[in-house]
């Protein structure tokens, strides 16, 4: 997990504990706690900044895919965008 002026002020240790104990779960049930999650986010966005937020977690994945994939090859050699570059970072 990363940082920058736009996540400074978020309680990185708290939301790391969080990830890291739902990584205990097995994945059907961090699959349940992600759709658990999903109404709350899609209530507290208009339907443009929940379309951002599905992209931007659509290429998380597709980056770690082609991270996971290409080992050792470092960021510049990826194709999918980041958040950074989507948001001009």
């Amino acid at each position: 997990m990363t940082t920058s002026e736009e996540t400074d002020w978020m309680n990185h240790p708290a939301i790391r504990a969080l990830v890291d104990e739902a990584n205990t779960l097995v994945l059907e049930e961090r699959i349940t706690l992600v759709k658990g999650l999903i109404p709350g986010i899609a209530k507290a966005l208009s339907e443009d900044e929940y379309e951002q937020f599905v992209t931007f977690i659509r290429l998380k994945g597709e980056r770690y895919q082609e991270a996971k994939s290409h080992p050792g090859e470092g960021r510049a050699g990826r194709h999918t965008p980041g958040e950074r570059e989507l948001e001009g970072r």
